[in-house]
């Protein structure tokens, strides 16, 4: 393996990263825009608002807006973790790389199985919801109900997952190039749709369209309104699900031109431009048709899981209401590509490492990239969207709630990683004191309450779908499952792997501090 040249700014303290590894990706194929671009899109604020707009607003009614601040705080503060943590060492393992760097082997590889697990989770709902649109797109443009109802035939849906799922895996392993141009035309395409709805959405409720509208109120941004703490942590998982993804622009720093801090920068344009987009579309669609669970209201559970396809008629009219099923499929497809990035460059990692099996750490030889990690990615996607759906619908529905305690996990490792790491910088400067140390501090601890807060509602059965195992609630089991698997697979892992768990590849470190004369 060769050794990653890593030359700290003249501001910055000398780093021990003389085992961080080079893995042969392609050097300065993504810039600023791009880097943002691909964090944007990793999120797809279109598909997190028509997936999560109404279940939000069932949670906590009119309080949604402020929620959805409430997320973006903890989000904000663990990005300043991970533009600390790029700064010191720009490696595509991220949050796998720097918790081993910081806590050490075994905490480093479940951070990394962590944040695997939930792309994955992702990555096969966000077919699924393009599937979905692909199928009532179809019927909207044929006007055919028929063709729009072979989304209902399971085969059918499942086979036209499995075609978007290979495309998107194709698209991801011929290289950033590619990822980077499709993404512009997407992600262009989203935000200039959601800012018509929004328009159109004031519009309605300015002339009183619907019965269910409602007047803005500074209280909807009142977080301790919410009239519990279980709901407010339900909104909350929600909220931060929205957020989850901006972090794919940390996972090409290798790739990135100035990888030490355009990744960095870029993460936190990505994260103002999606809580002004949620913000400004949440407040827009509440005023237009209330939070209520009655006719379009938000929180009706009829259309609570699909707001869009609920909304777009009746606030866009037919012409340019189909223009929002676009901007959705196009949403979840641009998303379902550019998730696997993080994903493959991960498992890149963690073999490149020794973490995982060396098949694992291969790089395509013309198009720079983790060809067999990306394969391996959709593989495990379509394997697990298969059995999911398989098994039952409300398991996909379940995955979703799981997810949060995956994402707070594994971001608040990586926010107590950075303060731990540059624990002996934090008295150098009051700069050093808030960004390396106070704020990632602040960061972990609310992720890591709304972890504990989640794991403790769980176990009622009535979280989530309402299902059971063995009269344990299946959110429970899923989440805590998936990660008591992770505990095995380390095990088997550290068998075959004894170098690294040793602590003889990737050490634990802490950086040196440069005495000036």
């Amino acid at each position: 393996m060769t050794q990653l040249d890593v030359r700290p700014a003249a501001e910055d303290t000398a780093r021990d990263v003389t085992d961080v590894r080079g893995k042969g990706l392609g050097k300065g194929s993504v810039g600023l825009v791009g880097s943002a671009v691909i964090g944007v899109s990793t999120v797809a604020p279109v598909y997190c608002l028509t997936s999560t707009l109404g279940s939000t607003a069932g949670e906590v009614g009119v309080q949604m807006p402020a929620v959805f601040l409430a997320g973006f705080l903890p989000m904000l503060l663990v990005a300043f973790a991970y533009r600390e943590l790029n700064k010191a060492v720009p490696d595509c393992g991220t949050s796998f790389t720097w918790t081993v760097k910081a806590f050490g082997p075994r905490i480093g590889w479940m951070c990394g199985w962590g944040l695997v697990i939930a792309t994955i989770i992702v990555l096969s709902n966000l077919a699924g919801v393009a599937t979905s649109y692909f199928w009532l797109l179809a019927g909207e443009i044929t006007g055919s109900p028929s063709i729009a109802a072979l989304d209902d035939n399971k085969l059918v849906h499942i086979a036209t997952c499995l075609t978007l799922i290979a495309v998107a895996t194709a698209i991801s392993y011929r290289g950033m190039t590619a990822t980077k141009g499709v993404q512009y035309t997407l992600v262009g395409l989203q935000l200039v749709v959601l800012a018509v709805f929004v328009a159109m959405a004031l519009q309605k409720a300015s002339a009183g369209s619907f019965d269910t509208g409602l007047d803005f109120s500074w209280e909807w941004m009142n977080p301790f309104a919410v009239e519990s703490m279980a709901a407010f942590t339900a909104g909350l998982s929600l909220s931060i699900f929205m957020y989850w993804g901006w972090d794919a622009c940390l996972a090409t720093n290798e790739e990135t031109t100035g990888s030490a801090k355009t990744p960095g920068r870029a993460s936190l344009i990505a994260m103002v431009v999606l809580v002004g987009s949620y913000l400004a579309t949440g407040i827009a669609a509440q005023m237009a048709v209330g939070s209520g669970d009655k006719g379009l209201g938000l929180a009706n559970p009829e259309t609570s899981d699909n707001v869009f396809a609920a909304l777009a008629g009746p606030v866009m009219g037919p012409a340019l209401g189909i223009l929002l099923f676009v901007a959705v499929l196009a949403s979840a497809a641009a998303s379902l590509q550019t998730t696997f990035i993080p994903v493959a460059r991960t498992v890149l990692a963690m073999s490149a490492y020794e973490a995982l099996p060396p098949a694992y750490a291969k790089v395509h030889p013309k198009f720079k990239t983790p060809g067999r990690a990306t394969v391996m990615a959709g593989v495990a996607t379509g394997a697990f969207y298969t059995v999911m759906t398989l098994v039952s619908e409300n398991v996909l529905t379940d995955t979703i709630f799981a997810l949060g305690l995956m994402i707070c996990f594994y971001y608040s490792l990586t926010a107590f990683a950075c303060a731990w790491y540059f624990r002996a910088e934090l008295r150098r400067s009051a700069r050093d004191l808030f960004f390396k140390g106070v704020f990632p501090l602040l960061g972990g601890i609310l992720l890591a309450a709304v972890f504990l807060k989640t794991l403790v509602d769980m176990w009622d059965p009535a979280y989530g779908s309402g299902s059971t195992v063995l009269g344990v609630g299946s959110v429970f089991v899923i989440g805590v499952g998936l990660l008591v698997l992770g505990l095995g697979v380390m095990l088997v892992t550290e068998r075959r792997s004894p170098a690294f768990f040793r602590g003889e590849v990737l050490t634990k470190s802490t950086p040196a501090l440069v005495v000036e004369d």
